[in-house]
This record gives structure tokens, C-alpha cells and sequence, in this order.
């Protein structure tokens, strides 16, 4: 079985165990393994500069959501904040489904995306052609793009599926037709490429980890924004960083 069918099988296994039990975290990694499989197909339509690079990004990315779910189970204190706030609400019978899934939506992107280019880029940024940076950059926007045509098909071919099979009937709940579409990914995609290169080039490795947590100190206040900002937290949870902080939001 190959790297990539091994994977697979990995997600699909955890999606049935949860599932025959009505866990709704199943919601979100029942997402998440669509997008994977779209970008597997994307990779070998030789839709990337690099894809060798872009296989590893994959896998290395899927390894972070399966360690911090790891992490959760063992209630590591190592686990990040957002993290911790998007598996308990997704199961808590209360949460609807949509914000169950947007949440980990936002801990995989705007967290676990940050970390996996930290790392992937980091060892080699300094010594890459310009021309090379930009391939890199490219891949990556592709990559969103990949993801963001999957996203928009979420509803109707995972959430509702799902939430018949467990019996939900709050599928309605949340803004899933506005927020999970190409614009709210584009919005994220340069607030993490940037926090991902800020991590890249500090000047030592202290500011470096202090700038690995203040992804997860970001990604929480979108967090909050969603859960605690009422009808206008809401409507601006995906908003870019810097039009969050014109706001005074974050």
C-alpha cells in the first residue's frame, strides 16, 4: 500500500469509529480527508511546480492534525489552545455542526498550516533562488485553492450525509455557505504564509517559537470572535488579520 493509500485508509478508519458512535469530530476529518484525496489527484495532474514538495506538505500536515489529536486524547497540556477548544466543542452534543467543523477548520489552517511551512521551508529559505521562492509560493496558493474547491462542496456531499447518519438536526446552523468558500481561504492564505516566513527568518530561536505560539494565540481569538462575539463576530470570524486589527477585533 502506498504512502498516500495508507493515509487514506488512516483517515477512513478513525471517520467509522467515530461515526458509529455519533462523535462530531468525524465532521470535520470527513472534510478534511476530501481535501486530501483532491489533493492527491491534484499532484498527480502535475498541477505543482514542485510535487515531491507538495506530497511532503500533505503528509507532514496530516501528521500535525493526528498528533495534536493524539495529544487530546492523553490531555497533553502541550496541545494547542485551539486545538483543545475545537475538540471539545465538537464533542459536546450542544455545538452545531457548521461551527464544529469551522473551528477545525481554523486550527488546521491558520495554526497547523503556520507550523508545517515553519518547518518545511525553514531549513532551506535562506539558500532558495528567488525564482524557486516563488515556485514555493505558487504550489502553496494552489494548494489553497485545491483546498477551497473542496470546502465549498462540503455541505452537501459530507455535512448533511453525516449529520442524517448521526441524527443532527442542526446542520443549518453557522454560516457554512458564507465562510467556507475560495474568499475565506485567499483571506488566510497570505496571514499564514507570512507568519509562517516571520517564524522562518527570526533572528534566533526564542523570537521563533514565541511567533509558533502567537498562531495559536491568533487562531484562538478567531475562536472567541465566532463563540463570543455575537451576530458581528460571526460575519467577521474569517476576515483577514489585518482588517480584524483595523477593526480592533484582535
Amino acid at each position: 500500500m502506498s504512502r498516500d493509500s495508507q493515509l487514506s485508509a488512516r483517515m477512513a478508519d478513525q471517520i467509522n469509529t467515530w461515526t458509529a458512535v455519533g462523535d462530531r469530530r468525524a465532521i470535520f476529518l470527513a472534510c478534511y480527508a476530501r481535501m486530501t484525496e483532491q489533493m492527491f489527484t491534484a499532484v498527480a495532474a502535475g498541477r505543482f511546480h514542485d510535487p515531491h514538495w507538495v506530497s511532503e506538505l500533505i503528509h507532514n500536515f496530516a501528521g500535525y492534525y493526528f498528533s495534536a489529536l493524539a495529544a487530546d486524547e492523553a490531555d497533553d497540556p502541550r496541545l494547542a489552545r485551539v486545538w483543545r477548544v475545537a475538540f471539545e466543542r465538537a464533542r459536546a452534543p450542544a455545538t452545531p455542526v457548521v461551527v464544529s467543523l469551522l473551528l477545525g477548520v481554523n486550527a488546521h489552517i491558520n495554526y497547523d498550516l503556520v507550523q508545517v511551512l515553519a518547518d518545511m521551508l525553514g531549513p532551506s529559505w535562506a539558500g532558495l533562488a528567488p525564482e524557486v521562492r516563488g515556485e514555493r509560493y505558487a504550489d502553496y496558493c494552489t494548494v489553497n485553492a485545491v483546498i477551497a474547491a473542496t470546502v465549498d462542496r462540503v455541505q452537501d456531499e459530507v455535512v448533511e450525509p453525516y449529520a442524517r447518519l448521526m441524527q443532527l438536526l442542526d446542520v443549518a446552523a453557522g454560516p457554512l455557505d458564507e465562510w467556507c468558500t475560495a474568499r475565506l481561504l485567499s483571506g488566510w492564505r497570505a496571514d499564514v504564509w507570512a507568519q509562517a516566513l516571520a517564524i522562518v527568518t527570526a533572528p534566533d530561536w526564542p523570537t521563533g517559537q514565541a511567533l509558533r505560539q502567537r498562531a495559536d494565540d491568533l487562531a484562538l481569538a478567531r475562536v472567541r470572535l465566532m463563540l463570543e462575539g455575537g451576530e458581528l463576530g460571526a460575519r467577521v470570524f474569517g476576515y483577514p488579520l489585518r482588517w480584524l486589527s483595523r477593526l480592533r477585533l484582535i
